[in-house]
């Protein structure tokens, strides 16, 4: 199975959380890595976002159908996220989370075997592969970062 992770892009400082936009900044950022991802996502990769207001407009620059999960939202633990899109490593098909930090950054340090998250940038991704293999169930595919997709 692969499980893309994907921050959401810059946002806005304020109160409620929930409702936090956008910067025009994390817009570019969003398109960027949607126009990246587009081009590599496997035919019927499930895509899942956060309520937050930030996370739809991320999921949004992929002009893909996407499930808003409530599972998903700021607070949520590494465990809830990966129940949420039915991780199961040597499982078929993708799933593309848009959420936040540090919960994405803790998926990813506890499927890699890590002690604890790992620094996702807003508007990266990090992309694991499940596999059957003994010791290392998960693998980094991708990780990167809008500014590395400037035009």
């Amino acid at each position: 199975m692969e499980l893309i992770l994907w921050r959401h892009a810059e946002a806005e400082y304020g109160i409620p959380d929930l409702e936090r936009a956008l910067t025009s900044h994390g817009e570019q950022q969003a398109k960027a890595m949607a126009r990246w991802l587009r081009d590599r996502l496997p035919d019927g990769t499930r895509v899942v976002a956060s309520p937050a207001r930030r996370t739809q407009q991320t999921a949004t620059a992929l002009h893909r159908r996407f499930e808003t999960l409530e599972a998903l939202a700021p607070g949520a633990s590494a465990r809830q996220v990966l129940e949420a899109c039915g991780w199961a490593p040597t499982g078929p098909g993708s799933v593309l989370v848009v959420g936040h930090q540090p919960t994405l950054g803790e998926v990813a340090g506890l499927l890699l075997g890590m002690r604890g998250g790992v620094p996702v940038r807003k508007g990266a991704i990090w992309w694991l592969t499940g596999r059957a293999r003994e010791g290392s169930p998960v693998v980094l595919t991708a990780c990167l970062s809008p500014a590395l997709l400037a035009d």
